[in-house]
């Protein structure tokens, strides 16, 4: 299968939903590292009022005063309001796939498990404030936002390579494309399934280090001594970002050995190489400049993202022909 040149209604729509998810992990991560996560310490207002006080002297009488900080505040608000802009998105996109693709499962129900879990992420923020911060659930926070990254992507790649395939057969996408002859070799889809299911390990354990991390610094630790403190977490975290780079050459070289005429899976590959081995430099860059806050949110974003060029590149390999 090839992929259309020109792009549906339905796949512009949800490139940009999945654009403004991914700003919103990197705001998110911003959030997370300047530590405004609490800087509306309840939700869904923000100390008790849709719209944030101008200052502490308009503070509800049940709000400490020692709580407001401006720039905190905002920064936490503002990561609020695009998350629920992320949502109208989503939902023009789900609507948009029932109107154009209703007959498409693989269109139509990967959108709208977007939508049912953008809604249950709202919640989850809500739970975060709740909990204030409390890693695992800061963790379960980030693992849906990728699930819902994921699920866009994979309805968008879909409707890239149904329109195409359907348009030449006279038939259903699905029919169009259930035969397999755009199928890569099981090795090397094998190898990315399991890439992409360490990578999400490894990106949850991530965020247990920097939940630990937290606590190590609120507690008074010297920020250069907080990794320290982590522990084996630690220790997994750097041996799962070594499996990944493995499993990422591991698919580059079956690339090269029975793939070498699939262009479009090549530059994926590589893609996934490029970011696996960048994560890497990251990693080690935070333990030799003290935890630096740009590349913490770095690190964070572009783990996002590599799950993200994880997804396309097992479906380029599922559905396209080399």
């Amino acid at each position: 299968m090839t992929p259309s040149t020109a792009r549906s209604p339905f796949v512009r729509l949800a490139l940009w939903t999945t654009a403004l998810t991914y700003a919103l992990i990197l705001v998110g991560s911003l959030v997370r590292v300047s530590g405004a996560g609490l800087g509306c310490p309840d939700w869904p207002r923000c100390f008790g009022s849709w719209i944030p006080p101008a200052s502490a002297a308009e503070l509800p009488p049940e709000f400490d005063a020692s709580e407001f900080n401006p720039t905190l505040m905002w920064t936490e608000y503002l990561n609020r309001l695009l998350g629920v802009t992320v949502g109208f998105f989503i939902l023009a996109a789900t609507v948009s796939a029932f109107r154009r693709h209703r007959r498409d499962a693989h269109i139509l129900w990967p959108t709208v498990a977007a939508l049912l879990l953008t809604g249950y992420e709202g919640w989850l923020g809500g739970r975060v404030v709740a909990h204030a911060l409390a890693p695992w659930i800061v963790t379960a926070h980030l693992v849906v936002a990728i699930a819902i990254v994921l699920l866009l992507l994979y309805a968008t790649v879909y409707a890239t390579y149904r329109l195409p395939a359907a348009a030449r057969a006279g038939t259903s996408g699905t029919a169009a494309l259930a035969d397999g002859s755009g199928r890569a070799s099981q090795t090397f889809v094998t190898t990315v399934v399991v890439m992409m299911l360490v990578t999400l390990v490894q990106v949850a354990l991530g965020t247990q280090v920097r939940g630990t991390i937290d606590d190590a610094l609120d507690e008074g630790v010297a920020r250069n001594a907080a990794l320290g403190t982590v522990g084996w977490f630690d220790n997994v975290h750097r041996t799962t970002a070594l499996a990944v780079m493995s499993l990422a050459l591991i698919a580059l070289l079956v690339l090269w050995s029975k793939h070498q005429g699939a262009r479009r899976l090549a530059r994926w590959t590589y893609a996934v190489v490029a970011l696996a081995g960048l994560q890497i430099v990251l990693g080690v860059a935070l333990a030799y400049v003290a935890l630096a806050p740009t590349i913490q949110v770095l690190h964070l974003t572009l783990a996002s993202l590599l799950m993200g060029a994880q997804m396309v590149q097992l479906l380029v390999a599922y559905w396209e022909s080399p």
